[in-house]
């Protein structure tokens, strides 16, 4: 029942009238099958369930709780994205990617520089800037921009194909935290917790899969932190209404950046694999 509502809420009563099996169940859960729950205590001088980091306390007094309850679904609201597929930049920025003339070190140079490019574009206008005081070449003070708690930032290059892409983010958000992740079990707790944003970068998503085990895994371990994804290229079935990759992302509020939404279904293997042409492992396929 609490995988099909829209925020999960287990109501906790007096500790000697409950369940004493429900501890063990609601654990699995959390940690094996991913459930995002919080719990409210009722009354409130009961003893809380598990612990916070796994059912954080919530009360019905928090208006923003209760505003987060009321509001329309998640998975009913508009996917938040942002592509270039139609500007200028992205047909510069694509055409090494493209060139089968191109492999190894330029072309991770050219994958650095859509990074580099959606990160200055579009990064911003999902998570915001701040201001922080810089001095002036003319010798006063002045106001710089930076992105909103960079510093409370984690990029999480999905790998192989992703680091590049996510190296050139992390040249124009230099105080964020780099992390390479193989999988979704790569990302450990401390890697997110306490964070405000976090940025999963990936070169391409077809299907989606990876980014949603990492996007699962993510929420589990910080289930406020906020969510943006960037990608060079992401296939336009993946992002239409009913698709898994689409309900997932708008769960979890997350955001969506690429290069260039494709309708090209091709799918790279052996000499043609991103990751090969990347690091020249091509003969190895």
């Amino acid at each position: 029942m609490l995988w099909e509502v829209d925020q999960a809420v287990v109501v906790v009563g007096d500790e000697k009238k409950r369940s004493t099996t429900m501890d063990a169940a609601l654990a699995t859960a959390i940690q094996d099958d991913h459930l995002r729950a919080r719990q409210v205590l009722l009354p409130s001088t009961s003893s809380p369930r598990l612990d916070n980091n796994s059912l954080p306390v919530v009360s019905f007094d928090d208006g923003d709780f209760v505003k987060s309850i009321v509001d329309p679904r998640r998975e009913r609201r508009p996917l938040k994205k942002y592509d270039a597929t139609n500007k200028a930049a992205s047909n510069i920025l694509m055409s090494p990617m493209r060139s089968a003339a191109v492999s190894g070190p330029m072309l991770r140079e050219a994958h650095a520089n859509v990074g580099r490019y959606l990160a200055t574009e579009y990064v911003f206008k999902l998570i915001g800037l701040e201001g922080f005081t810089i001095s002036h070449v003319q010798g006063h003070q002045t106001t710089g921009h930076r992105l909103r708690n960079e510093a409370e930032t984690s990029i999480i290059a999905l790998m192989r194909g992703g680091e590049p892409v996510a190296f050139g983010i992390s040249d124009v958000f230099p105080q964020a935290m780099f992390v390479h992740a193989s999988s979704a079990d790569d990302v450990k707790k401390h890697h997110v917790q306490g964070q405000s944003n976090v940025i999963l970068v990936d070169s391409v998503i077809d299907s989606g899969k990876s980014v949603i085990e990492l996007i699962k895994r993510v929420v589990r371990l910080e289930p406020n932190i906020s969510i943006t994804v960037v990608a060079g290229v992401v296939q336009t079935e993946a992002i239409t209404e009913g698709h898994l990759f689409a309900k997932v992302m708008r769960r979890h509020g997350a955001g969506l950046i690429a290069l260039r939404i494709s309708e090209n279904k091709f799918t790279g293997t052996k000499t043609t694999d991103t990751g090969n042409r990347l690091f020249n492992t091509t003969r190895l396929a």
